[in-house]
């Protein structure tokens, strides 16, 4: 299978080397002869591509010189896409490219590249959470999802920004060469086990550092480290020095969600950490993340995610892990 990923300088070295070494681990861990063939494509005229901290990498051959089609095409993102730095015969030529082969897709700002070639046209599809606004803004034609880490439409795969990449990578090589070699794949790179598509790019605990609460920031630290104990409204405004009517109201004006909500985020990321990377069973997982039972774990899960706590450890954890029902 020819595989071309596309650069468009200056780019981001990990989103075309993340897919490279997948595609690559997959014919050495496979074994036999090698089942992809990889080629790295400049969008200009020169092989030597600039990257966004200055190093340099060198493409096979620029879009000009290729010749034949190609099984999958990836456009790689960075500066260079999100900033639109390329003439419109190279456009063209992605979309022929891209409409020419069994699948196509992007890595994070890649796929600004996608729809303005029109590829993206009708389809869900998803960025770095960073551009999502200015791809739905710019392109109302597409629906933009921000918060899977990538997303299949048919034959099209969008991710997130850097590693989702990988991610959407293994999800390639998975359909085309099964789970089992594309797990053997994620644990040589020692990869977070393999996160599908419906993962978020949003980490509950992320969110709540992403801005100076000043006023909040001791509560919140405390909350993150404590999620197994009585974290209700009066707990934690005690905590506050807040009558609770005060502290709900700010907490949800500077955090954006309720306490309540704040701490089931927390308590639904650790378990969905313990489903995916160890063998506990479902009460165990309850107790350590802080719900009262496991049958509010599996309420919370079915309402949250659309899933049973059996179903994601399936999906997401590895396969001597899926004792919890």
């Amino acid at each position: 299978m020819r595989i071309l990923i596309v650069g468009i300088p200056p780019l981001r070295p990990l989103d075309v080397v993340g897919p490279v070494e997948v595609f690559g681990d997959a014919n050495r861990l496979r074994g036999g002869d090698p089942v992809y063939s990889v080629e790295i494509v400049a969008s200009g005229d020169e092989k030597v591509m600039d990257t966004h901290f200055k190093m340099l990498m060198l493409a096979d051959r620029t879009y000009c010189e290729v010749a034949g089609s190609f099984d999958t095409v990836l456009v790689a993102g960075g500066d260079g896409a999100s900033k639109m730095w390329y003439q419109l015969p190279f456009v063209d030529w992605l979309k022929r490219q891209c409409t020419g082969a069994r699948r196509f897709g992007s890595i994070c700002t890649g796929a600004l590249v996608l729809a303005k070639a029109g590829l993206l046209d009708g389809r869900r599809a998803t960025t770095h959470w960073n551009w999502c606004d200015e791809l739905a803004q710019n392109y109302p034609s597409v629906t933009v999802d921000p918060d899977p880490i990538y997303v299949k439409d048919g034959n099209c795969y969008t991710s997130a920004g850097v590693t989702a990449g990988i991610d959407m990578t293994l999800a390639l090589v998975e359909e085309d060469l099964g789970s089992e070699l594309a797990l053997r794949i994620a644990r040589m790179m020692v990869v977070f086990l393999r996160r599908p598509g419906g993962q978020s790019q949003f980490s509950a605990t992320l969110a709540a550092q992403s801005q100076d609460h000043r006023s909040l920031g001791d509560v919140l630290a405390w909350i993150a480290d404590n999620i197994r104990r009585d974290l209700s409204i009066d707990v934690l405004a005690r905590r506050a020095a807040m009558s609770p009517r005060n502290f709900a109201r700010l907490f949800t004006q500077e955090i954006g969600r309720t306490p309540g909500i704040h701490v089931e985020d927390l308590r639904l990321e650790a378990a969905r950490h313990q489903l995916e990377s160890t063998a506990a069973s479902l009460e165990e997982v309850a107790k350590f993340s802080g719900f009262k039972s496991a049958e509010v774990l599996r309420r919370v899960f079915a309402r949250r995610l659309g899933t049973t706590p059996g179903q994601y450890r399936k999906s997401f954890g590895c396969g001597r892990h899926q004792n919890a029902a």
